[in-house]
């Protein structure tokens, strides 16, 4: 019962991730080409409001989640490989997080908004 797949399969296999990448594409632009619409409509009409970002609050739970997925990563491509390369995957967003978390500690110290 060994069956070789044939050439429609393999044209397939080919295909549906282009038609993923390609259809992900489409739906991103016009994602974003409604939101400027929408944005230049609300201008135009008065109505639009700059929308409130707490950067303050996004950057320690950033840091906090990247430096756990990165702790806990380093430990396991540590504990599987030891020192080797594959620990950088683990230490990247460790030090990414560890960098967000400083962020937040100096900005929360000067007082500013």
């Amino acid at each position: 019962m060994n069956q070789t797949p044939n050439d429609a399969v393999h044209i397939l296999l080919a295909i549906v991730p282009i038609v993923g990448i390609v259809m992900g594409s489409v739906v991103a632009f016009l994602y974003l080409l409604w939101h400027h619409k929408r944005t230049m409509l609300l201008i135009q009409l008065g109505q639009y409001q700059k929308p409130s970002f707490d950067l303050l609050s996004f950057s320690l739970l950033t840091g906090l989640l990247l430096a756990c997925i990165g702790l806990a990563l380093s430990i396991v491509f540590f504990l599987i490989e030891g020192l080797s390369y594959s620990l950088l995957g683990g230490l990247i967003p460790l030090s990414l997080g560890a960098g967000l978390i400083v962020f937040y500690g100096i900005r929360r110290g000067d007082g500013a908004p």
